[in-house]
C-alpha cells in the first residue's frame, strides 16, 4: 500500500508499555553554537530503536543542525561547537575515544539532494565497504545486491550495474544513495528531507521504503511535509527557534498536541 493511501495520523498506536522499544540514541542537555551564535538550546530526547522519528518545524529552527549532531557531521563546519551529550547505545559519541569513521558507519546519512558519485552504480554502493577494507569482489557483489534490494532498487538496475549512476532518474538516484548508506551495515539512518526534490511518485516510493526499513534500522528524518511526517513516522519532534517544543507519539502530536505552538504549526497557521 502506498503511503499516499495510508493517510495518518492513524500512524501506529502507542505500543503497550511491556513492548516499548529500547532507546537507541539519548540526547542530554544539548546546546549548539555556530561561532558565538547559539542555535540549539538544552535539548533532551530519547530516540527509540527500530522506529521512525520525524523532526518538524519551520525553516531555520535547528532541525538539520540537530540531525547532524547525531553523527558528528557538524564537526566539518568551522567554528561549530556543542555542549551536552549524545549517547548511542549508552556511549557518548563525542568522547575522545570514539572513532568518528566507525561512528559514521554505524550512523549513516542521506542528504536532501541525491549526491551519487560520478561512478558506476556498482561502485557507488561498494564505495563504503571498500573504504572499510573490503576487497573481495564476490563479497562486494553480495553487499551491493543486498543493499540495492533493501533500497527497493535492485530490480530496476540489476542488468546495468556498470552504467553510470548519473544516468538514473532523480528518485532512483536517491534510492541509490540510501543503498550506499545501507552498504556499510549501519544501525541508524539519518535522512535530511530525502524526498523534497522528488516528484510525487518518487516521493511515495521513498516513503514506502522508509516504512519498510524501520524493521531493521532506527531512522530519524527531517521533513517540512506534515503529511509525510504523519504517514511515515512513529514519533514526532517539533522544533521552534532552536528549542524542542514537543515530542511524542506522532498520532498524539498531530491530533492532540499539548502545546499551542505545535497545534498552530501542524494545522498550518504558521510555518
Amino acid at each position: 500500500m502506498s503511503p499516499t493511501d495510508r493517510l495518518r495520523p492513524a500512524v501506529s498506536s502507542p505500543l503497550p508499555r511491556s513492548a516499548a522499544p529500547r532507546t537507541k540514541i539519548e540526547v542530554q542537555g544539548l546546546d549548539f553554537f555556530y561561532g558565538d551564535k547559539q542555535v540549539l538550546f538544552d535539548l533532551h530526547m530519547a530516540i527509540p530503536e527500530h522506529r521512525v522519528t520525524a523532526l518538524i518545524g519551520p525553516s531555520g529552527c535547528g532541525k538539520s543542525t540537530f540531525l547532524r549532531t547525531l553523527n558528528r557531521m557538524n564537526e566539518i563546519i568551522e567554528g561549530a561547537r556543542m555542549r551536552g551529550r549524545v549517547l548511542l547505545d549508552g556511549q557518548d559519541i563525542y568522547d575522545r575515544s570514539v572513532d568518528v569513521v566507525e561512528l559514521r558507519r554505524r550512523v549513516g546519512m542521506v542528504f536532501q539532494r541525491s549526491n551519487p558519485f560520478p561512478k558506476s552504480i556498482f561502485d557507488n554502493v561498494a564505495y563504503g565497504p571498500r573504504v572499510h577494507g573490503e576487497r573481495d569482489r564476490t563479497r562486494l557483489a553480495e553487499i551491493v545486491e543486498r543493499s540495492l534490494r533493501r533500497a527497493a532498487l535492485w530490480d530496476e538496475v540489476a542488468e546495468r550495474l556498470d552504467d553510470s549512476a548519473m544516468n538514473l532518474s532523480g528518485g532512483q538516484q536517491q534510492r541509490l544513495c540510501i543503498a550506499r548508506a545501507l552498504a556499510t551495515d549501519p544501525e541508524v539512518l539519518l535522512m535530511d528531507e530525502p524526498a523534497s526534490a522528488l516528484d510525487p511518485k518518487a516521493t511515495a516510493a521513498i516513503e514506502d521504503l522508509i516504512y519498510e526499513l524501520k524493521e531493521n534500522y532506527t531512522i530519524v528524518i527531517v521533513t517540512h511535509n506534515m503529511q509525510q511526517a504523519a504517514r511515515v513516522s512513529d514519533r514526532t519532534a517539533f522544533f521552534y527557534e532552536g528549542r524542542l517544543v514537543e515530542y511524542g507519539e506522532t498520532e498524539q502530536v498531530f491530533t492532540r498536541p499539548r502545546n499551542r505552538r505545535t497545534e498552530d504549526y501542524v494545522t498550518g497557521r504558521f510555518g
